[in-house]
């Protein structure tokens, strides 16, 4: 008995069955999921009581992998060089001894900038006035001594360095070069219009959770004036801006097709990133434990890639996991785009429905591949 809605290939039923297996065993469970092989859909389903087809939710961080994307294009247009210092095209980057970190390095959380003491206001974070107080900063490790997640601050780098090589606020970008063109239904900066479809991520909150520092690493990481991160999407004007590191707002299907533009190309339309941008943007940068979270983690430019503790793919994937659980990334292994999204707030990483979807997905990629391989023959 199907228990979601939307269509599968034939060649991902399991993945739909698996996906219906999770409907089954929680009533309160919701969420869309999707996918694209070498540019055509396989999977755009939806279940449960808070996720329609056309609903649409806070993602988290995986707003980082839009933010990314445009990255990648100024990288690609020759307005952008990684291996240059951040100081080179943001002179009042260097301030306290910051003057060698290099582009590749701030965006692979490398650093040490995880916030400022006292914060950010919400309407501050896609601001220059944001950049000017991460500028002015010092770091809190010698940078590239080690990686911490920026989990807010990368967004503003990013944002930063758009306005100072292209003119244009990232945002701007992403919109005019890649979620019109591609008609993805993934928004940095959710307009008014589409605020009905807008569905609250749902969480729980530890009454018993202890006090959190807001001097310590992990409130300066949090650096923002809520109470907690995942409060960050429910809030219009953060939805509104559409901060690059947290304030993404989409769907599954809009994730899935964010990354199959990017790689594969759409229905007979190339990709916009040429096959050597996504090597540069997807090469591993850092892997170990995290000095931000204590957990192990392992970042490409921006994007996150495949570890044990979070393998959602091959060794070639690269994309973006959010607080919720959601899930977008692309596997040029199997030519294959994945978006996940969920209601409320689930467990990520590995032992996550997210990755055990993502798990499904490739397998069915593989499976057809063997199936129309061709047989060999003896001469």
């Amino acid at each position: 008995m199907q228990l979601s809605s939307g269509f599968a290939a034939p060649e991902y039923q399991a993945v739909r069955d698996l996906f219906d297996s999770f409907l089954r065993d929680d009533p309160q469970y919701s969420a869309q999921l999707a996918a694209y092989r070498s540019g055509t859909k396989v999977l755009d389903l939806s279940g449960g009581p808070r996720l329609a087809a056309d609903s649409i939710t806070g993602t988290y961080s995986c707003s980082k992998g839009a933010g990314a994307f445009v990255i990648a294009l100024l990288v690609q247009d020759g307005l952008l060089d990684l291996d240059r210092t951040v100081a080179h095209y943001w002179p009042e980057f260097a301030a306290h001894g910051k003057d060698t970190i290099t582009v590749r390095e701030a965006l692979s959380h490398r650093a040490g900038l995880l916030g400022v003491e006292g914060g950010f206001a919400l309407s501050e974070f896609t601001t220059a006035d944001a950049a000017g107080k991460l500028a002015a900063s010092p770091p809190l490790w010698r940078p590239g001594s080690t990686f911490g997640y920026h989990a807010l601050t990368i967004g503003i780098i990013m944002e930063e360095l758009c306005r100072r090589v292209a003119g244009s606020t990232l945002q701007e970008l992403y919109a005019s070069r890649i979620r019109l063109p591609f008609g993805v239904d993934f928004f940095l900066g959710l307009p008014a219009e589409q605020e009905p479809r807008y569905r609250d991520v749902l969480y729980t909150v530890d009454p018993g959770q202890p006090w959190l520092d807001p001097m310590g690493i992990e409130g300066l990481n949090g650096n923002a004036a809520v109470s907690m991160v995942m409060e960050l999407p429910n809030q219009r004007v953060i939805r509104e801006h559409g901060m690059s590191s947290a304030g993404g707002v989409g769907s599954a299907e809009g994730l899935a097709r964010l990354y199959a533009a990017a790689t594969t190309g759409l229905e007979g339309r190339p990709a916009f990133l040429s096959p050597e941008t996504i090597r540069t943007m997807s090469e591993e940068q850092v892997w170990g434990l995290d000095r931000a979270s204590g957990l192990d983690n392992a970042f490409a430019v921006v994007f996150m890639k495949p570890h044990p503790s979070r393998n959602f793919g091959s060794h070639r994937a690269f994309g973006h996991e959010g607080a919720s659980a959601a899930l977008g990334f692309a596997d040029p292994a199997y030519d294959l785009a994945f978006g996940y999204v969920p209601g409320t707030q689930e467990e990520g990483r590995t032992p996550g429905r997210a990755h055990r979807l993502a798990h499904a997905a490739r397998q069915a990629a593989a499976s057809t591949d063997r199936a129309t391989a061709p047989v060999p023959t003896r001469e």
